[in-house]
């Protein structure tokens, strides 16, 4: 007995068009006879099989065996974009979340996987060519109507991108969850690593899984400068796979970044440093990081006071500092030194005291004879003279013992930094140059 032709819907001819790509294709769907789904059924078997092998024959990725945890997935997916049309054939209604939820865990399972979405949207639009093929012939035997056929094409596309938005979602809302984790562990990772007592290894390492961050042998912190006045407060953290060995932590007081390779970070960061002076820490084992964050912060104290950094260079590299540093470490004991030491100046006027610590410091140093000193002040040998006549009054028998003398120059050379310091906090240079090594 021959088939008996289907009639169609009248809303099948001219489908309305709903302002959702869900309504869309479910109301394209419930247009068309529901007595199409008793028919067409036997042809699902063999529609699922075809859609499965063209699928992994135009993705590499699928083209994997169907046993186990793979083929599961597959299998299920494909299975419910075919039931979920049937159960949708002139009936409609509101989206089975059950069902949306197959297609967004698809999403999430790519974004695990490690694969862009490419794959996957590849994998609908092949299974919606399949789909269309296997209708279009079964319509054909079934002597179905042209315009049934178009509505049916119709929605056989408009359910695949119904499909891909789903599985978008579901690939985002991985991306989001798995960048807040590693977020989070980041911050705590900078806690860790800075943290006094030292963090065990262990402890660093295992984080350091979590939050994407390859540990590696030494480190050198930086200390950002404090956001100026009418500047944003928050710096805009690193962007790019090249800054992934980048540790920030950006709420801190002041702001700081744990670099493993510091001139080359901080040329890549320099956008997002905006202009603010950094002072680099020494390059030291992992495990002695704390002590990098601290000669780091104590260089852009000194910065901050215009003792270091006065060639207005963005970057201030503790290792161009050393001396200065260690002779300014702790100027409880510097101060004890220049009133100990430099007690004999302490009756000169201020302009006195400053010329015959310059000749005298001069004389330290270099140990030269009149004229020499003369060149290297820009004075005249005479004056020299005379000055030296008053230091030898003033200090006597200090000038011929070593001990002395070196106490002498410490002092100096630390009054001579101290006397360079500003009374606040200089505003901040507007350079463009980023001084590495």
């Amino acid at each position: 007995m021959p088939t008996p032709p289907i009639r169609p819907h009248a809303g099948a001819l001219a489908p309305h068009r709903p302002a959702t790509l869900d309504e869309r294709a479910t109301a394209l769907w419930a247009s068309l006879p529901r007595e199409l789904v008793v028919r067409f059924r036997p042809v699902v078997g063999r529609l699922t099989q075809d859609m499965i092998r063209e699928i992994q024959r135009a993705v590499p990725a699928y083209a994997q065996p169907m046993e186990g945890h793979f083929g599961a997935i597959m299998t299920a997916g494909v299975e419910q974009s075919v039931l979920r049309i049937l159960d949708t054939v002139g009936i409609g209604g509101p989206s089975d979340e059950n069902w949306a939820a197959v297609f967004r865990r698809l999403g999430r399972v790519e974004y695990g996987e490690g694969r862009s979405l490419d794959c996957l949207q590849t994998a609908y639009r092949v299974g919606g060519r399949v789909a269309w093929r296997h209708l279009a012939a079964w319509g054909q035997q079934q002597r179905l109507p042209t315009a049934m056929l178009t509505v049916a094409a119709e929605a056989i596309f408009a359910y695949v991108d119904e499909i891909s938005t789903l599985s978008i979602e579901g690939y985002t809302a991985a991306q989001a969850q798995s960048a807040g984790v590693v977020d989070r562990g980041r911050r705590r990772l900078v806690e860790l690593v800075l943290s006094e007592p030292p963090a065990s290894m262990a402890a660093i390492t295992k984080l350091a899984s979590t939050a994407r961050w390859r540990v590696p042998d030494t480190v050198a912190v930086v200390v950002v400068e404090q956001a100026g006045e009418g500047e944003p407060d928050e710096l805009t953290g690193p962007h790019g796979d090249h800054l992934t060995d980048v540790l920030l932590d950006l709420d801190g007081d002041p702001p700081c970044l744990v670099l493993s390779d510091p001139g080359r970070q901080l040329r890549a960061l320099r956008p997002q440093l905006r202009g603010r002076r950094v002072c680099v820490g020494p390059l030291v084992p992992l495990r002695e990081a704390p002590t990098s964050l601290n000669w780091a912060r104590r260089a852009m104290t000194l910065v901050r006071r215009g003792i270091i950094g006065a060639d207005g260079a963005q970057v201030t590299w503790c290792h161009d500092h050393l001396s200065t540093l260690w002779l300014l470490a702790d100027e409880f004991l510097v101060r004890e030194l220049l009133r100990r030491t430099l007690a004999p100046l302490a009756e000169l006027t201020a302009k006195q005291r400053a010329r015959t610590a310059e000749t005298l410091l001069a004389w330290l140093e270099t140990r030269g004879s009149a004229p020499e000193i003369a060149r290297r002040l820009a004075i005249h040998p005479q004056t020299v003279r005379y000055r030296m006549r008053q230091v030898d009054k003033l200090f006597g028998d200090q000038l011929t013992d070593p001990d002395a003398r070196l106490d002498l120059e410490i002092a100096l050379r630390a009054d001579r930094l101290l006397r360079t310091a500003v009374v606040a906090p200089r505003p901040r240079a507007e350079v463009a140059r980023v001084v590495h090594r």
